[in-house]
């Protein structure tokens, strides 16, 4: 600030504190209150920092997590849509507890004729529904697609007792496993492949006109459940909408399918000289060194041809994972199977893999594994080093879901390879997020099945750079204006939401099962949160240390909300409990405008109200101080007083300070406004954001001025600025760019507009 807006700072602190500071007369005493200030500490809100978990958001001394280690031997019977499995599952009690029992989730119990999960939600006739899902309803028994279990025994071949209860299955000991000490057992099972687009789920098959069928698996056997310092057993059942919590371990599959399909899945292929043939396996190998482009290992004229038969010999392709949290793969005799090496920062070499069956093409030729290499470089520039041996992009009609190193991704062009802008960008964006959920959280590995946001929303925000930085790599992808068009992580993609009805909108800090909304709730809005924390509340550098500092502390381990919330504000020295609180914890919205505003200027004579209060207590002029009094253009004092007076009347008292106080130099470098602003600015909202200003003046000039969120901290509702200038201002807007997710404009301007302004067309081509 310039020296003479400090002497006017310090002109204006006199007149308060001598004459103003008088005038406290006597009211009746209210009530007290409780903390209600949107900027108070989150004490409250946070659990208790302790030696598994900091008050940095780091892990603690003591922390500690399970591990589940699998052995396994898959057969898929690609005839009956039958799939069967026995594993040994290892589990080591890192826990300073002594457990009872063991928890075991069985999440293709969903879909068994008993669940519970169809019957959950209530709603009346639909206006129009799918045919197939229709009849699926209404027309057909049940999908009975549960897990048929077959025997839970312990490596001796004893009997273990089991409780299944819907998702959950609790698995009892001879007696509790101690700290440190290993179990291990055997689980038998089979069930019924379910038609993913039939019976709507994360997995299953799809079946084209030929009988043949593509297989995207997951969820197919039964699978630990999380123990922690949290809450113990996250043993939560699985009703559809929360996902998975699971700990890391090391696999070793057997999965044994028709000779002629081909497979990939998590972990790196053992046997591939057995499984491929030596055309198959030379190109497997050269893929490993080929940086520029792909490598197909299946053609697609290769494909065609496979597609026309129907072995019934066998093969077993055995995969190894190791500290993964999940398993999964996908088969198929119709794939086209491609691979691109990516370099790593860390040094390491990568796989970008992409399957997909013929119908996929010409689109996922040219974009699938494009889009898996830009997400590898670009999530790990934002977080560490991708540290798996290869991520696989899978072609599944109208799935997009996730698991270590492999994905099912939607977008298929029409049957004449014709696609539109929207289909197209659609495969790339489910690809760039699906790909991305290796990251969160299959490294980075948060509690789905109690906080969606966790995941969906921090991988939405990393797709949204990556799709960015897409479009600058792939510019012939995107078209003449260079810029990808993002779903989601723009703050205007997310106001129609955040100012619908309150009946119908729950915190982001809610189950995913609790949610009405779950797009806009768990992906859409915190992604935005995060935008608008890195470009407008943070800044880029100070976000992206902590966002990295975050996800380096918990990769490979559980974080809690916590923990995130903690560690960004632990490697920032930004206090932003405000924004967690207004952004996560409500569902409050973002609403800043201008409510009004008046010129005043300086004069050396005392105003009406002044005067008003020197009658009042009795005092003379004479007895003030030196002081400079501000009067409003519309006041009596200024048609009567000021506006008769030269500009050198007006201001004698501040040059007469400036004469005594200042050599000629020192005043010669000092800024001599002649228009003072009193600027009034609201807040129907009742998130607090930093307030972004621009003010135009009259020689067509303009200034930005973005004042800090803390300017709400003592007034909620409104602040008030003082604006001193040498030009006129003739207009003042909020929020300019549309940064802040505001969801009303039309207080933002002043004067109020009448027609579309500059604001109101940017404000329309950000929501193009």
């Amino acid at each position: 600030m310039h020296k003479f807006k400090y002497l006017l700072a310090g002109f204006c602190f006199l007149s308060f504190s001598v004459v103003f500071a008088q005038e406290n007369d006597k009211k009746e005493r209210e009530q007290g209150h409780t903390n209600t200030n949107k900027f108070r500490q989150m004490y409250e809100e946070f659990a208790t920092p302790n030696m598994y978990r900091t008050g940095s958001g780091a892990p603690g001394p003591a922390y500690y997590q399970q591990q589940a280690d699998y052995k396994m031997d898959i057969e898929l019977n690609d005839d009956t849509q039958k799939l069967t499995g026995h594993e040994t599952i290892t589990y080591t009690n890192n826990s300073p507890d002594k457990l009872e029992f063991l928890w075991v989730q069985l999440d293709q119990n969903v879909r068994a004729k008993d669940s519970k999960s169809p019957l959950r939600d209530g709603g009346g006739v639909p206006p129009a529904e799918e045919t197939a899902s229709f009849a699926s309803k209404y027309y057909k028994a049940p999908f009975d697609g549960g897990f048929n279990i077959q025997e839970v025994k312990d490596t001796k071949g004893k009997n273990l007792p089991y409780t299944i209860n819907q998702t959950m299955m609790r698995v009892e000991l001879d007696k509790p496993l101690a700290p440190g000490d290993k179990f291990s057992f055997n689980i038998k099972w089979w069930y019924n492949v379910n038609n993913h687009l039939v019976d709507r789920a994360r997995s299953g098959y799809e079946e084209f006109p030929d009988g043949n069928k593509n297989y995207v698996i997951a969820q197919f056997f039964p699978r630990m459940a999380v123990y922690n310092d949290v809450e113990g057993w996250q043993n939560h059942q699985f009703w559809g909408s929360g996902e998975f919590a699971l700990p890391f371990g090391n696999y070793e599959v057997n999965i044994t399918i028709p000779s002629d399909h081909i497979l990939d899945g998590t972990g790196v292929l053992q046997n591939p000289k057995e499984v491929l043939t030596d055309d198959m396996y030379d190109r497997y190998e050269k893929a490993k060194k080929s940086y520029n482009k792909p490598v197909f290992i299946v053609t697609e004229a290769e494909a065609r041809e496979n597609e026309k038969g129907h072995s019934t010999d066998k093969k077993t392709w055995t995969l190894k994972a190791e500290n993964v949290r999940d398993f999964a793969f996908t088969t198929s005799r119709k794939y086209i199977w491609e691979q691109q090496a990516v370099k790593m920062t860390n040094g390491k070499t990568v796989m970008a893999v992409s399957i997909y069956s013929k119908e996929g093409n010409p689109l996922w030729e040219e974009y699938s594994t494009k889009a898996v290499v830009q997400t590898l470089k670009t999530y790990s520039k934002h977080t560490f080093a991708y540290p798996y041996p290869k991520a696989i992009s899978v072609h599944a009609k109208n799935q997009g879901m996730e698991y270590p190193m492999i994905c099912w991704n939607y977008g298929r062009p029409e049957e004449d390879g014709t696609y539109s802008d929207r289909v197209k960008f659609g495969m790339i964006s489910v690809i760039i997020h699906e790909v991305g959920h290796n990251y969160f959280p299959m490294i980075v590995n948060s509690d789905e099945r109690q906080w969606g946001w966790m995941d969906e929303g921090i991988n939405t925000f990393c797709q949204y750079l990556t799709e960015q930085q897409f479009a600058i790599n792939y510019p012939e992808a995107v078209g003449p204006d260079g810029k990808y068009p993002s779903r989601r992580g723009e703050p205007s993609k997310i106001v129609d939401y955040m100012k619908g009805d309150q009946d119908f909108i729950a915190p982001i800090m809610s189950n995913p099962e609790n949610v009405f909304q779950l797009g806009a709730n768990a992906y859409g809005k915190p992604a935005t949160a995060l935008n608008i924390l890195r470009e407008t509340v943070m800044g880029p550098e100070l976000f992206d240390y902590a966002f990295q500092t975050y996800a380096q502390r918990w990769m490979f381990k559980h974080p809690t909300p916590e923990d995130f919330f903690r560690t960004m504000e632990d490697a920032s020295a930004v206090d932003l409990d405000w924004y967690w609180r207004g952004w996560f914890y409500t569902t409050d919205y973002v609403d800043i405008g201008v409510q009004n505003v008046k010129k005043y200027y300086v004069s050396s004579t005392p105003n009406a109200r002044v005067r008003e209060i020197l009658e009042q207590r009795g005092m003379a002029e004479s007895e003030l101080p030196d002081l400079v009094y501000l009067v409003a253009e519309d006041s009596d004092d200024y048609k009567n007083e000021v506006s008769k007076k030269s500009e050198q009347e007006n201001f004698k008292s501040v040059n007469e300070y400036l004469m005594d106080n200042f050599s000629p130099a020192e005043r010669s470098n000092m800024e001599a406004p002649k228009y003072f602003y009193e600027v009034t600015f609201n807040k129907p909202g009742g998130i607090p954001m930093p307030l972004i200003v621009e003010y135009t003046y009259k020689d067509g000039s303009t200034n930005t001025i973005t004042y800090p969120v803390e300017i709400w901290r003592k007034n909620d509702k409104e602040v008030k600025k003082v604006i001193a200038t040498d030009k006129e201002i003739t207009s003042i807007v909020v929020d300019p760019k549309a940064e802040t997710a505001d969801i009303d404009t039309e207080n933002n301007s002043w004067p109020k507009q009448t027609g579309d302004s500059d604001f109101d067309k940017f404000k329309k081509k950000v929501q193009d």
